[in-house]
């Protein structure tokens, strides 16, 4: 193996050829270690080190000095200044510009504060239906209709020059049925055979069906589908078009590793593996969230940082709190898997706590989230482009005297806008009857009551009614941007959903696309209305104007805060009052404490407690407005309709 690497590597200079020795050096014991699943990982090492080698051969210039860099920063995306936006290519950009035009948004999302940009999947898919492009059809293409992978390369090489890292999803789980390997299987070569999961009946199906959860049980009912050329039933947990991997063959690692450096090698920063916790199979198990989940993953990471240290990893594992802390690395792992994983629970705790004016299910929830790796950060959001799945533990409802089942309910119907006196205009995703789970699709500022309110003041015929929906409309803008503050001042790396900057509603002709008329997520995934946005800038007084000032304003105040690295814990706190969310960070410079009024009413928390926590509040100033915080009377903190506070020293 050593000639061969020697091989590989001679065209380059010296200095070169030492870096990436030096690297195998400092990485190799995490590599092998995460390939003990396999019976021979020395072998599996050696036929990734050659793959390593290559890439790392090809990697351009510009690129190796960027590895450099972010090996001298290797806290770069732990860093308060840094904020993020998501969205889906063809929907960024002005329609028809496909991937050149989502350089033309540089601008829009500078203001934003934006250093990261997730770019929903753009890589090949089958024709639809495709599951909204996860499945892949083609790794090492570009949708068609953004581009080629040239194009690709050259955006990102725009967003690198202006400070903002390229993100993109790697389906690791499963394939298209049309991807090559897919389709060579069907063509009867038995090693690619081996890369799927197929059984000749279904014995061994129902026996592991008796443990798997359906994910799509409306329309992808069983985790099991019958093909006539394999002439055998092939493991598709998601949908029947999409084919499960065979992790448990090195084949398959070696594939996925191989893409992993082709993209970092196209200039993308950031991988967002999707589906990870599906990889491993194991009779009797929901299939979910298996130790040699982890264990490959490592090996993944370890590769790409000795080719390409400047790509992170970032888990899609949208699992429970005790299950997800282990994709940033627990244990033995520790800070070895992913570097960056969803915060889902914090998403679900802060619609919960709007819709029942109550932070004391989310103090708790949030406040028994095992601690994570210093190295690693959260992704913390309000909404992104999946359906929300009210994830709350029963255990967690029992501790704050709640029922778990009857509060999911209460959610669904809340945000469904079913509950008497909620304005969210939410809608039903997948309603399973057998659990009654209801989850709900829509826009951040939909679900806040937003569209509810400008459907109330279009209505109104006289002033009061006028003057009415008017206070509908500052209240849910209130709640968007309450929302987005305890998303930003949790620490992580915060990440806007698209049109969110600008209150988007949901989109009322969703269903138009004929391939998104069955799937309601594509409501809350509208194109980016430029004309809303020119509003924003034009109009501050509007709602889209006070949102777009709001959200650049907590990225603003956010990048002067070192209390918001990453590095630092979020601690949530039960503040004395049930309608405050209170979250502490104990920085070296001083503490900051985040309280946050989760009501329409005002509040107020007592100076002493505030004290207690390190922050004499006559000697604090509130961040976000750069004063001293409201006191009473008898010295407590004020807080007025869904105020959010940020106190620190002054």
């Amino acid at each position: 193996m050593h000639e061969r690497l020697e091989g590989t590597l001679r065209p380059l200079p010296a200095h070169r050829r030492t870096t990436f020795l030096l690297r195998v050096a400092r990485w190799w014991e995490d590599l092998l270690a995460g390939l003990t699943p396999y019976p021979d990982p020395l072998a599996v090492a050696g036929r990734a080190l050659e793959l390593a080698a290559s890439a790392y051969r090809d990697r351009d210039e510009e690129l190796h000095l960027l590895d450099e860099r972010r090996s001298l920063e290797p806290d770069w995306f732990q860093r308060p200044e840094v904020v993020g936006y998501a969205a889906y290519a063809e929907r960024l950009a002005p329609e028809g510009t496909g991937l050149a035009g989502v350089a033309g948004t540089v601008g829009h999302l500078k203001e934003l504060g934006v250093r990261y940009l997730h770019l929903m999947p753009l890589l090949q898919p089958r024709p639809a239906p495709n599951d909204g492009g996860y499945a892949v059809a083609d790794f090492r293409r570009v949708r068609e209709d953004l581009g080629t992978m040239e194009d690709l390369r050259a955006l990102a090489t725009t967003l690198r020059g202006e400070g903002i890292s390229l993100c993109l999803d790697l389906v690791l789980n499963h394939v298209a049925r049309e991807h090559p390997w897919a389709v060579a299987a069907r063509a009867g070569e038995e090693r690619y055979r081996a890369y799927f999961h197929v059984f000749p009946d279904r014995t061994i199906p129902d026996r592991y069906e008796a443990s798997l959860p359906e994910v799509f049980p409306d329309f992808a009912p069983g985790s099991f589908t019958w093909d006539e050329d394999l002439q055998g039933w092939v493991w598709t947990t998601f949908n029947s078009f999409q084919w499960d991997l065979a992790w448990d063959n090195p084949d398959v690692f070696c594939e996925l590793a191989d893409v992993v450096l082709f993209l970092a090698n196209q200039g993308v920063e950031v991988l967002r593996l999707d589906a990870i916790a599906f990889l491993w199979k194991r009779m009797g198990t929901a299939c979910q969230n298996e130790p040699e989940v982890h264990q490959l993953t490592q090996a993944l990471r370890a590769l790409a940082r000795i080719a390409a240290p400047a790509v992170v990893f970032k888990a899609e594992a949208i699992v429970a709190p005790d299950d997800v802390v282990h994709y940033l690395g627990q244990g033995r792992h520790h800070g070895k898997v992913s570097d960056l994983a969803y915060h889902n629970s914090l998403m679900v705790q802060v619609w919960s706590m709007l819709a029942c004016r109550d932070s004391r299910l989310a103090t708790h929830a949030l406040a028994r989230v095992p601690a994570v790796p210093s190295t690693t950060a959260w992704i913390t959001y309000l909404r992104c482009h999946d359906d929300i799945g009210w994830a709350v533990d029963d255990a967690d409802a029992r501790a704050v005297m709640a029922d778990g089942a009857g509060h999911r309910v209460f959610l669904s119907d809340y945000y469904s806008g079913q509950f008497p006196g909620s304005t969210a205009q939410g809608l039903v995703f997948q309603h399973n009857p057998a659990t009654g789970d209801r989850r709900i699709s829509g826009s951040a500022a939909s679900l806040a009551g937003l569209g509810t309110a400008l459907d109330l003041l279009d209505l109104a015929a006289n002033l009061e009614a006028q003057e009415e929906a008017v206070h509908e409309v500052d209240l849910a803008v209130a709640r968007v941007l309450l929302g987005y503050a305890v998303v930003y001042g949790f620490g992580g790396l915060p990440v806007i959903w698209s049109g969110d900057e600008v209150a988007q509603l949901n989109d009322a002709d969703w269903a138009a696309v004929p391939e998104h008329a069955g799937d309601n997520r594509w409501a809350h995934r509208p194109r980016l209305d430029r004309g809303r946005v020119r509003q924003a800038e034009a109009d501050p007084d509007s709602a889209p104007g006070r949102v777009w000032a709001g959200m650049r304003h907590l990225a603003t105040v956010r990048a002067s805060l070192p209390h918001l690295h990453a590095s630092v814990p979020a601690e949530p706190v039960a503040a004395p009052d049930r309608g405050v969310f209170a979250v502490l960070r104990r920085h070296p410079l001083g503490p900051m404490l985040g309280l946050y009024n989760v009501t329409e009413e005002p509040r107020q928390v007592p100076g002493w407690w505030v004290r207690e926590h390190g922050l004499p509040p006559e000697q604090s100033v509130d961040a976000l407005n750069g004063y001293p915080p409201n006191l009473s009377p008898d010295g407590g903190v004020h807080l007025s309709t869904y105020q959010p506070v940020w106190l620190v020293r002054a």
